[in-house]
């Protein structure tokens, strides 16, 4: 009973969100230790388990295919802000189950949202009208794969310390992503109705109330713009959102009156745009930075300012979340002013450095040019417009993708240990530059680590002691008679429920062994009980606060706590019918 209670306290802290997840999971595994229900030396095992492991790889790998450009060459031809709201949200659904159905789901919409809050604003539209369709696709791709969830990271491991055997890299593919294929088919066409209007969103800015940069990109010798006057690349300028001011030639500035001229080897563009557009021309085009002489100069005329401004969204495991820029001396420890926060449509701009920041709000900060990046890493931000932490090295994309195609193949044949494979594939991005040692550390969520590293010994715990066999027993009694379709609805429900409130991560630690339980409780094979609890898992779709991806769409959506579910509800209820046939199907008891 201590430990049951141990338990509810836990979930009932979770839910009321006053203290983060990973603090009351690591002081609810201490409390453990010291009342004896988990052994001192077994404390810690959770932080070398393989399902904590992996989680920390696939960050790291997932920030490798961002340096190279992996997602820039899915990305960069699809963004069209001609194409109407449903082939927009149809094409980046897509795109986001493709893309987090093999790297982690929160990065995965990471990558994504800029481009989507980009698009509405070229379409003249509130971010919010495809925000949350993006962000279920990314949870709904997750489903696919092994290493696409965190949850099914967990369940794959339950299953190897319970039958001997994990589950493979697509073995969760026939139920996953079939289901996943069923969720976006209703998100893209007619789900998004269901969202409410949103045209006050906080990310619904016009493109000319966001700062542009102007910038300086080399022409190299073999592009293809070389021997093309001004006036002819304007298009391809255009599509990436990019206006041409002018050229540097030989020291000598020629601007928009000599959109006549032809370009010439190691001429420099005289570029303005925000980060992210100027990144995407760079890339899209083969060009090449500016010497550091062509930055100074660039720099004397842009005004005499050495500021810029930048929009960042806050996640829960920002070093400024529940803090306000006054109280953790942004100004002057990073030489930062925080000008203004927005907040679910409303805009505060009163007293707004002693305001305490909140998941899911955007900051609009003003910073030194040159130091974009580390202030928005020290705040422990997500840029809005621009991702400030890497630049894309599109020189290596194919290595990086050739790289972790391997990987992912050696582990699917069973050659390779996945976690041994994701381990190879991060040395081989460090040793060809894809990625820093500093990258290493600071793309690992830490916080979910210290999460998975405390439930693990807790969950144990409760196997051991008896108490998953005790609640598996009530459900098999409740469901005593039941056809096995029933009985297999009723663990997803549950664990759905307990995933809408609570991180999916401890959901999936909690419910697995108790889906065992209730297999070996009606004597038939435990995989369609753990495949039921892998999906459930992972359909957190009624509140901000069951997935981190719900919550970073939060404030540049507008939405409210309440309108999640109205898309939501039937999108779980579409789940659980769908899953359910191919579940019994493909895993039959």
């Amino acid at each position: 009973m201590t430990l049951f209670a141990l338990f509810g306290a836990v979930f009932g802290l979770l839910i009321w969100g006053r203290f983060r997840y990973d603090l009351v999971a690591f002081t609810a595994l201490l409390t453990g230790v010291v009342l004896g229900l988990v052994p001192s030396e077994r404390a810690f095992e959770g932080f070398g388990h393989p399902a904590t492991i992996v989680v920390a790889l696939v960050l790291v790998v997932s920030a490798g295919l961002v340096n190279s450009g992996a997602v820039l060459l899915i990305t960069r031809t699809l963004v069209n802000s001609a194409r109407g709201l449903g082939g927009h949200i149809a094409l980046m659904g897509g795109v986001g189950g493709l893309l987090s159905a093999f790297m982690n789901n929160v990065a995965a919409l990471a990558l994504l949202m800029p481009v989507d809050i980009q698009t509405s604003r070229k379409a003249g539209r509130s971010p919010g009208q495809s925000l949350m369709p993006l962000s279920f696709a990314t949870i709904l791709g997750g489903m696919a794969t092994l290493i696409g969830t965190p949850p099914n990271i967990i369940i794959a491991a339950v299953r190897g310390d319970a039958l001997g055997e994990p589950f493979r890299m697509f073995d969760f593919a026939p139920v996953g992503a079939l289901t996943a294929i069923a969720g976006l088919a209703f998100v893209a066409l007619g789900g998004w109705r269901l969202i409410p209007s949103t045209e006050n969103a906080a990310g619904a800015v016009q493109a000319g109330e966001m700062k542009n940069y102007i910038a300086e990109l080399t022409v190299p010798e073999g592009s293809k713009f070389v021997g093309l006057r001004v006036r002819e690349i304007e298009e391809a300028a255009d599509k990436a959102d990019v206006a041409i001011m002018g050229l540097v030639r030989g020291g000598k500035r020629l601007y928009g009156a000599q959109r006549l001229t032809k370009v010439e080897a190691e001429d420099a563009l005289v570029l303005e745009a925000v980060p992210d557009a100027l990144d995407e021309f760079r890339a899209s085009h083969g060009l090449t930075f500016s010497d550091e002489k062509r930055r100074e100069l660039l720099a004397e005329a842009d005004a005499g300012e050495g500021l810029g401004l930048i929009e960042v969204v806050v996640p829960e495991s920002a070093r400024i979340a529940g803090r306000s820029a006054h109280g953790i001396g942004l100004s002057w420890r990073q030489r930062t002013v925080l000008m203004g926060i927005s907040r679910q449509g409303k805009r505060i701009t009163s007293q707004v450095r002693k305001e305490i920041v909140k998941p899911g709000d955007i900051l609009l900060l003003l910073v030194p040019n040159d130091r974009s990046a580390e202030v928005t890493e020290w705040v422990g931000a997500m840029p809005l417009a621009d991702r400030g932490l890497a630049v894309t090295q599109d020189s290596k994309t194919w290595l990086a993708i050739g790289l972790f195609g391997a990987a992912v193949a050696a582990a699917s044949f069973g050659l390779v240990y996945l976690p041994v494979a994701l381990g190879l594939v991060i040395v081989g991005y460090v040793l060809t530059k894809i990625l820093t040692l500093r990258e290493l550390y600071t793309h690992i969520e830490w916080p979910v680590v210290v999460l998975l590293g405390s439930m693990i010994p807790l969950g144990a715990a409760l196997e051991e002691s008896g108490g998953t066999e005790l609640i598996a027993g009530g459900l098999v009694g409740l469901t005593e008679g039941w056809p096995a379709w029933a009985i297999l609805t009723i663990l997803m429900v549950v664990t759905m429920s307990l995933s809408d409130v609570l991180n999916n991560t401890a959901t999936a630690i909690v419910a697995a062994p108790i889906g065992i339980q209730m297999a070996n409780s009606l004597g038939v094979s435990p995989d369609p009980f753990l495949m039921a609890v892998a999906v459930a898992a992972s359909s957190a779709f009624l509140t901000p606060i069951g997935h981190k991806n719900n919550t970073l769409i939060l404030g540049p959506g507008g939405y409210s706590f309440g309108d999640y579910w109205r898309m939501g509800l039937p999108l779980e209820i579409l789940v659980v019918a769908v899953s359910i046939p191919l579940i019994l199907l493909f895993w039959p008891l």
